[in-house]
């Protein structure tokens, strides 16, 4: 379909609600319940497949197929009901059921009246402007929930089931133009992520100089490597760090801190903070790595840099401070080295825990790995050729999600204008 059925409507009318401003003059305004029934039946089949907010893509609402085992009975729904994220909803998490099903957890469950159709519906409750409304009414600092009497009454502009079904037809195909775009994108960004692992990979364990002489390092999971590299513990070369915070101690400057990076995925150039972890602190200073424990096949290492002022810096008990000894080891080539996947994959190995969700790596079994370490020039020699390197393709894979982002928000913006009638739709056959 193309832009030639999208235009304004003629005549439009005060809502007399925020959220929706000005709405199509045909379209009525109405209540959630007279477009929804709330589904609350017990379900008791065991056979029925359980669906968590886990297995909810937030923003999509693709279903996302998981080995979890969820205990106890939650809400039956049908083909084509509509599961509704209610546990922080500005993750929108909202599903259009594609089978029968067993809902639990945080989950509303909705089915359409005579004069909604479920696909609409998907549009209208993924929409940002519907998830903010809703937002907005949560109650609960840490762990945020709406009311299901907040969305029962919550006012709604629905158009004709003729506009309806061509709104979904218009979006269906923009959204999945815009999906497909952003696919492709997105492997482009693996490949330059899988790129830029090789790179880091070959490099610390073979080095610059492709044609010095090759020694059995006599770890099998290492292989060989330069005949003048030596092969060291960790422990030779790496101090270990477990201090731990008290956080009611510290004052209102200290927790600012809270924001440092504390998380870089290997290969997108992405960086997050840590200013939303709660528990387990542990602090920390410049001149530090930081390595996830917590499934460290996450991939997330970063260099902690230097507190502003002197002040104090924390990030959670889930990572381990490493800290190279001066005079043994070069902080940067550190880095690559715990970025490289065969340390990743041998450091995997060293996991304690009954549950796939909660693996984390051992410290002193971390501590006992060997490793293939060159001299301290070498390190420096290797750590700025990577530097280099690696920043050509953190600049590409950084333009890459620039893009991404921008199909996003278009496809964000797009769905918003065309539930809420900001763009009219024209039906097949119809003329402009």
């Amino acid at each position: 379909m193309s832009d030639r059925h999208a235009k304004r409507y003629a005549a439009y009318k005060e809502s007399g609600v925020e959220w929706l401003g000005k709405v199509p003059e045909p379209w009525a305004l109405q209540r959630h319940k007279d477009c929804f029934y709330f589904i609350s039946d017990r379900c008791a089949d065991s056979t029925f497949l359980k669906v968590g907010l886990e297995n909810i893509e937030g923003k999509t609402g693709r279903f996302i197929p998981t080995e979890t085992e969820f205990d106890g009975d939650g809400i039956q729904f049908k083909k084509d009901d509509i599961l509704f994220g209610k546990l922080r909803p500005y993750l929108a998490k909202v599903y259009l059921a594609e089978f029968r099903g067993n809902s639990v957890g945080d989950i509303f469950v909705y089915r359409c009246k005579r004069n909604t159709l479920p696909k609409f519906a998907r549009y209208l409750m993924l929409s940002d402007l519907y998830i903010d409304v809703i937002n907005s009414s949560t109650a609960g600092a840490k762990m945020p929930r709406v009311s299901s009497s907040f969305i029962t009454d919550l006012p709604v502009a629905m158009p004709s089931i003729v506009e309806q079904s061509a709104i979904i037809f218009y979006l269906d195909t923009k959204t999945a133009q815009i999906d497909r775009q952003i696919e492709l994108l997105n492997k482009k960004a693996t490949q330059h992520g899988k790129l830029k692992q090789s790179l880091i990979n070959e490099t610390v364990t073979h080095g610059l100089d492709n044609s010095v002489p090759m020694k059995e390092s006599g770890v099998e999971w290492i292989g060989k490597v330069p005949a003048h590299w030596d092969v060291k513990r960790g422990v030779d070369f790496l101090g270990l760090s477990s201090n731990q915070v008290d956080t009611n101690e510290m004052s209102n400057q200290d927790v600012f801190h809270y924001s440092i990076p504390v998380v870089q995925e290997i290969g997108t150039g992405r960086v997050e903070d840590g200013s939303d972890i709660e528990s387990n602190k542990v602090r920390i200073a410049g001149e530090e790595l930081l390595y996830s424990k917590l499934n460290p096949r996450k991939e997330t290492v970063c260099i902690t840099k230097l507190p502003l002022n002197g002040q104090l810096s924390v990030a959670s008990g889930e990572f381990l401070v490493l800290k190279p000894f001066p005079g043994r080891s070069v902080l940067k080539f550190c880095y690559y080295l715990f970025c490289a996947t065969f340390n990743k994959e041998r450091i995997c190995s060293t996991v304690k825990s009954a549950t796939k969700s909660h693996q984390r790596a051992n410290p002193n079994d971390i501590h006992k790995l060997s490793f293939a370490i060159p001299s301290l020039l070498e390190q420096t020699a290797i750590a700025a050729y990577l530097d280099t390197k690696t920043a050509q393709i953190d600049r590409i894979v950084s333009t890459i999600n620039t893009q991404i982002d921008k199909l996003k928000e278009l496809r964000k913006t797009l769905i918003n204008d065309v539930v809420t009638g900001k763009i009219k739709v024209i039906p097949e056959g119809e003329l402009a």
